[in-house]
This record gives structure tokens, sequence and C-alpha cells, in this order.
């Protein structure tokens, strides 16, 4: 199914402007041709390096632009990074997080617990099944969820609404999906 390129903004724009927006991003498609490399050390296959382009040009067409990135240390993810990051034309430095690698949502909600209150939107970037699992956790139950619960790609992007506060009070249930976009979403 392919999605308009301003079906997000749309979404965006009609759920309450007020508070912060965190981005979740699962690592584009990786590379299986090296068997004896280590999980953490595989780049990112082809397929990857275009769905990871296509995502940033996304980002940046639609102003969904982070103000602060935090990314598993992983190498797919920070290749990932990358090439969203060329797509944008204000890309904040990441911070690459070896604490993201496989992480469970508890410890990816404490990381996003440090973030500075000045931060409106955050994009965290790393693995499954810890994103589809922060996705559901953060919001709960609510329209869009179905899509969640079923599949959450490589490359998958939610874009979660959180009410105002201070990132250190973030807790499980307190985000509003607002989008889901898969790379194939696109084409």
């Amino acid at each position: 199914m392919r999605r308009p390129l301003g079906a997000a903004r749309r979404r965006l724009a009609a759920a309450p402007g007020e508070g912060r927006l965190l981005l979740v991003l699962r690592h584009a498609k990786s590379s299986w041709d090296d068997p004896d490399l280590d999980n953490f050390d595989r780049p990112l296959a082809p397929r990857g390096r275009k769905a990871a382009k296509r995502m940033g040009r996304y980002l940046g067409d639609t102003g969904l632009v982070p103000d602060a990135v935090l990314c598993s240390a992983a190498l797919r993810a920070r290749q990932t990074w990358a090439r969203i990051a060329k797509q944008l034309c204000q890309a904040p430095e990441p911070k690459y997080l070896k604490s993201l690698y496989m992480a469970p949502p508890s410890r990816q909600l404490d990381c996003l617990r440090r973030l500075d209150d000045a931060i409106v939107t955050a994009l965290l970037i790393g693995h499954n099944p810890g994103q589809q699992a922060l996705v559901l956790r953060l919001c709960g139950d609510g329209p869009g969820l179905e899509r969640a619960r079923e599949k959450f790609p490589t490359g998958a992007l939610a874009a979660i609404r959180l009410g105002p506060g201070r990132w250190a009070e973030l807790a499980f249930g307190d985000g509003t999906l607002v989008d889901l976009l898969y790379p194939r979403d696109l084409d």
C-alpha cells in the first residue's frame, strides 16, 4: 500500500501540537553476506541503503527533522542514520549508545529519560524486538496499533506524540501513535 507523502504531516497537524514527538526507527535491512561476521558488525544490505535514503528524504520533505538522535552503536544502525542524515538540511550529531544494541523497552525508556527538556523531536534508532515492543508499550492502545502489532519491519518508522512534560518523567502508556510508515510505503 503506497501512502501519500503528506499523510504523516496531516496526521501530525491534526494531533495536539503541544508536547514532544518521538520517532522510533528500526534500522534498515542488514546484510547477511558474511556468516562469520559478528551480529553487531553487520552492514546494511543494498536494499537497506536505499530504504534509509528514502526514509531520510521523507523526514526532510515532511519537516520531521529530529532535534536529537539516540542510535544503537551497531554498524547497521549507524549506517542507517548516516544515510538519513545526508537527506536532512540540518542533521543533529547523534549519540551512539552500545546500551541500545538489542535493548528491551525498559532500557530504551531509560535512555529517552536522559534527554534534555529543550528537545522537542527525538529520533531513536534500534533493533527488533525492542523497537516494536517500545512502540506498543508507549502507545498502549489506540488507532493504528494493529499494524504495529502485526509487523515492524526493518526501516519502519513510528511517530509518537507525547504530551508536554519532562523527558525524565516519560512512562509507558504516555504516547499516541500518530503514524507508522514502512519503507515500502514510499515506493
